[in-house]
């Protein structure tokens, strides 16, 4: 399993400032197919200043939930150092 990419990232506004929504569509490379799954997750900052991303809504997917949340999770937080996400 790989995540290929995130697409059609979109940033909802939230008037809690530390708090971050998006959604998009989520692809993947799973053994013999690619799958792509709508998502919403959240970026929240703590006070300690670590950012907690939580997956708020995902499409099914035929593949074992926690490898996969644990890589998702992965891939935003790479995503968000790097200054991928939309502002």
């Amino acid at each position: 399993m790989k995540i290929k990419e995130m697409k059609d990232l979109i940033r909802k506004d939230v008037p809690i400032y530390y708090r971050r929504l998006y959604t998009g569509l989520l692809v993947i490379e799973l053994v013999e197919k690619t799958v792509q799954s709508h998502m919403d997750f959240t970026i929240e900052t703590k006070p300690t200043g670590v950012n907690e991303i939580i997956i708020n809504s995902m499409e099914e997917i035929d593949y074992p939930l926690l490898p996969l949340t644990r890589e998702i999770k992965k891939f935003i937080s790479a995503l968000d150092e790097s200054g991928g996400l939309p502002l």
